[in-house]
């Protein structure tokens, strides 16, 4: 019985793989060759694991690792709290009350993702700083006793929560404004409140979109390294830091980023987790957007209160230090010099967009020209850098460049050539990480956009003998070509807004607007890092606007 069932295996084996090389063609084999060249770094510190860890890592594991874990869970646990209060109490009132100043309130909501939350942090300091602004008020209403110490991890929570609450404001909002009308009709007609409507209805059947903005900000608050750095606040990601440049033990940072790696794919499985488990049905025939209710007398006063409270915090008082700032150093900082930093970072981060853009392109329509059905979901794989943290995935590319590196000095010091780095410390490294990092910022746009084109279309094409590639230019790019171009904005500002991976990768003879901010800061030089910080913000703004634009359909 065993010899029969082993020939039964080997029969069914050798029946999959001649099906596979029936199915598959030339498109399946570009498509595994991309999504392997985006999963190099991650696959890079998985092998660097069975190296072993470096001499330092027992005295981290016994004196730091519980500092770590213990400030990134307290970052988490209170930037949970606190962005669910400002998105959600934002995006439902924005959804469900019509009052004074709504529309301009309801893009000006989003524009604190414009300042990246290290710059808000640099904003903040200032601001309770000894001579800062709310000391002078306190000095001016003989309040000269009072303080507020926001440098540590309480004021660190503040400014991740209030500069990145807008994930969970988008999503919320998106989902309140497409909820049928009819169920908030029927919760009425019953005698239920407004207040006990929406926790015991709406909230609930929001969840899976706030959940999923959440784990967005959650994501990005283990990223963060400039306001964590500057608040003092040991995390994971300036432990890597520390390890790589501090210890100078690569393989201990390898160890730290796997543990955070673990955290972050548990935020997504929650996510996906939460979404399977809670599922809810509504009547599509009688579905309508939410009526505005219009609010009377204090009740508007005081929800119009409420939905401004983030947008001063998260915008208007960082804006305000800042251009205050830039006023009073312009003249030492506004040189050529910066300028010319200006341009570079620029320069680099429009090509990255566009070498981002070009892959996400790739994946797309080699796995859709694919036979193979599987390939499709391959495919995937390689955006799931945004999920990982932009330290995590320099140091999964300086590891093997660096070997690269050594062995291509060697192999032309046989031959007489003595040469330096080749792509360790170069743009080249640098450019590929930005592709691996922010692949799904271009991915998403334009896939959404591309399944939007009937199948018909090219499918004609193709019935006249039209190739793959021709019909792609001809025909289905001019129609993708609002989804490119909303790709290419997207990931030209977060490339800008980009810091932990630039610092880490960056050619030593180039800087960008992030890093020279940060070196100001670190200096103990926060104004000088207000210009800078402005032209991030205020390029910024542009795309946050217009993902407002594109968000719903007034």
């Amino acid at each position: 019985m065993q010899q029969g069932g082993n020939k039964n295996e080997a029969f069914s084996l050798k029946t999959r793989v001649k099906r596979l090389k029936r199915d598959s063609n030339r498109w399946s084999v570009f498509t595994l060759a991309i999504v392997f060249f985006l999963a190099l770094p991650i696959i890079f510190i998985g092998v660097e694991l069975f190296s072993g860890p470096g001499e330092t890592w027992g005295h981290i594991v016994e004196y730091l690792l519980p500092e770590y874990i213990w400030n990134s869970l307290y970052l988490v646990f209170f930037c949970s709290i606190l962005v669910l209060v400002f998105g959600v109490s934002s995006a439902w009132f924005v959804s469900r009350f019509d009052f004074m100043f709504r529309k301009q309130m309801e893009w000006l909501l989003i524009l604190p993702l414009a300042i990246p939350s290290y710059i808000v942090g640099y904003a903040y300091a200032g601001i309770f700083d000894y001579g800062g602004s709310m000391d002078l008020l306190f000095r001016q209403l003989g309040l000269e006793f009072v303080r507020i110490d926001i440098m540590n991890r309480a004021g660190l929570a503040f400014v991740l929560s209030i500069s990145l609450f807008p994930y969970v404001y988008v999503s919320a909002r998106a989902f309140f404004l497409n909820q049928a009308n009819n169920l908030l009709e029927a919760s009425k007609m019953l005698g239920v409140s407004e207040l006990k409507t929406f926790f015991k209805l709406m909230l609930p059947l929001a969840r899976p979109a706030i959940v999923a903005g959440l784990v967005l900000v959650l994501m990005e608050v283990l990223n963060d390294y400039g306001a964590a750095k500057y608040y003092g606040v040991n995390t994971f990601t300036t432990g890597i830091f520390r390890s790589w440049f501090s210890l100078e033990e690569p393989q201990t940072a390898v160890y730290l980023s796997a543990l955070l790696i673990i955290f972050i794919f548990a935020l997504i499985l929650f996510e996906k987790w939460q979404v399977r488990k809670v599922k809810f049905t509504s009547s599509k025939t009688n579905s309508t957007q939410i009526q505005r209710k219009q609010p009377k007398g204090g009740l508007q006063w005081l929800i119009f209160s409420v939905v401004l409270l983030p947008i001063v915090l998260g915008f208007m008082l960082p804006v305000a230090q800042l251009v205050y700032w830039a006023v009073i150093t312009a003249s030492t900082v506004f040189d050529m010099e910066f300028i010319m930093i200006s341009l570079q970072s620029f320069a680099i981060a429009i090509s990255s967009a566009l070498i981002t853009v070009f892959f996400a392109l790739l994946l797309i329509y080699f796995s859709k020209w694919s036979t193979l059905s599987s390939i499709k979901n391959i495919s995937r794989i390689g955006v799931l850098g945004y999920a990982i943290p932009g330290a995590v995935i320099a140091i999964g590319i300086m590891i093997p460049t660096l070997a690269l590196d050594k062995w291509l000095i060697n192999m032309l010091a046989k031959v007489g050539i003595d040469s330096g780095l080749i792509i360790n410390g170069t743009l080249i490294a640098l450019l590929y990480a930005y592709a691996v990092r922010f692949l799904a910022v271009a991915y998403n746009p334009i896939d959404s956009t591309a399944l939007k084109v009937d199948n018909s279309i090219p499918d004609s094409s193709k019935v006249l003998g039209v190739g793959n590639l021709k019909t792609f230019f001809k025909i289905e790019f001019p129609l993708i070509k609002t989804g490119v171009f909303s790709a290419v904005i997207l990931v030209f500002i977060d490339v800008m807004k980009e810091l932990p991976l630039t610092l880490i990768l960056k050619p030593y003879h180039i800087d960008t607007l992030a890093v020279k901010a940060f070196e100001y800061a670190s200096d103990e030089m926060v104004m000088e890092a207000s210009i800078p910080s402005l032209f991030i913000i205020f390029t910024a703004m542009l795309p946050v606007i217009f993902l407002n634009k594109l968000l719903i359909k007034k």
